[in-house]
């Protein structure tokens, strides 16, 4: 049976994994979390394997399995974990592809900003005035808690997992001002939102059409907000979804 191994609670990652199992590949999926592994429950012919790797974990994980590809499906925003990937890869000699999700960023619909970190796009938000919605998840918090009134005009939007929410108390958010909820969501439930919560700056990252971009631009456009994008590190060209599986399908035919 072909074996593959794939990194990555995303969306695209676990319909990759899905479309995979189905034509009848043998399939380990990696996640960082038992959030993500939930995720994945009720699909044949996947493993997971649950918890954060390092390098050499990972290149021994690699090594181990037989696995004719692995696939890096992380976050587009993961960089260090997608650079750690492609070294492991390497090292343990197995084929190494990246799905790449498309970015959106030439979207416009709103009043748009750019920011290449999240401590430059906390700097940008202490010049503004108004309420802020950080919808860009947990990992980047503290460059944010930093802000001398984060208290104050702060509310942050993140995945409802113990660790977010923990995360999030610990660096001081008022609970009032944490959000817990799974997306992506529609324009309509972001545009509710920012009305509800007067949001002045909507902090999001290019997360493309799986995570929602376009649905928070129109939102932010029709409330009123304007959007602070965090822009990607580059991670080097990669696969598109049809490509990465006609490559695979073609070379697993006897």
């Amino acid at each position: 049976m072909k074996k593959a191994l794939v990194f990555g609670g995303t969306t695209e990652g676990r319909e990759l994994a899905s479309a995979l199992a189905g034509l009848g590949f043998d399939v380990t999926v990696s996640v960082a979390t038992e959030y993500g592994e939930r995720l994945l429950e009720g699909i044949g012919n996947i493993k997971c394997r649950v918890g954060r790797l390092t390098e050499p974990e990972m290149a021994a994980l690699m090594s181990s399995g037989g696995f004719g590809a692995v696939i890096d499906a992380t976050h587009p925003y993961a960089f260090e974990a997608g650079e750690n990937i492609r070294r492991a890869s390497a090292k343990a000699g197995v084929r190494y592809l990246r799905l790449e999700r498309p970015a959106l960023s030439d979207f416009r619909g709103a009043e748009t900003v750019f920011a290449d970190s999240p401590e430059e796009a906390a700097q940008l938000l202490e010049g503004r005035a108004g309420n802020i919605l950080l919808t860009t998840g947990s990992k980047d918090l503290e460059a944010y808690a930093r802000m001398p009134d984060f208290k104050e005009r702060v509310w942050v939007r993140v995945l409802p997992s113990l660790d977010s929410l923990a995360k999030c108390l610990e660096l001081g958010f008022p609970p009032p001002h944490v959000i817990c909820m799974q997306g992506p969501f529609t324009k309509e439930l972001n545009a509710a939102l920012l009305r509800q919560l007067h949001i002045g700056v909507m902090v999001t990252k290019d997360t493309g059409a799986e995570g929602g971009f376009a649905e928070k631009a129109e939102a932010a456009a029709e409330a009123g907000s304007a959007l602070l994008v965090v822009r990607r590190r580059s991670a080097g060209a990669g696969l598109k979804m049809a490509e990465l599986m006609d490559l695979l399908i073609r070379e697993a035919r006897p």
